[in-house]
């Protein structure tokens, strides 16, 4: 599932267990009762600013993954819930999150979860040659 929301992610095994390990990190899985899969939550806390937030650290929901067949029907809402009490049990009064520009769904599944759009970002880059890599 997470290869699936994050398919250019390249974590090796060790990298996500080392992850699994923080104190500022969690994950929460969703089972249906035969063992199947339907969705995960990832969720940080982060002490940097966060964009739109006006306290630190902040609970950041760094990524929702419901399976095709299960989105619509109340899991990505209860994996939310989970993260939202995580994230006040870590002495946190706001929870962000973000996402890509053109993911229309993605966006309405935030504001279906109760969160509020902040701002807009466009990032930039541009290559210098000649600069030591």
């Amino acid at each position: 599932m997470r290869n699936e929301l994050w398919p250019e992610a390249d974590d090796t095994a060790e990298e996500l267990l080392a992850q699994l390990q923080r104190d500022d990190l969690s994950v929460w899985l969703g089972f249906c009762t035969n063992g199947e899969p339907l969705g995960f939550a990832e969720a940080s806390l982060r002490r940097d600013y966060v964009n739109g937030t006006e306290s630190s650290p902040v609970g950041f929901l760094e990524g929702l993954f419901v399976t095709g067949v299960w989105r619509r029907s109340g899991v990505g809402r209860a994996l939310v819930e989970a993260v939202e009490q995580w994230t006040r049990q870590c002495g946190c009064s706001e929870l962000a999150s973000d996402a890509l520009i053109d993911n229309i769904d993605s966006h309405a599944a935030h504001k279906a979860y109760g969160f509020e759009e902040t701002e807009r970002v466009v990032y930039f880059r541009k290559v210098l040659s000649g600069a030591d890599a």
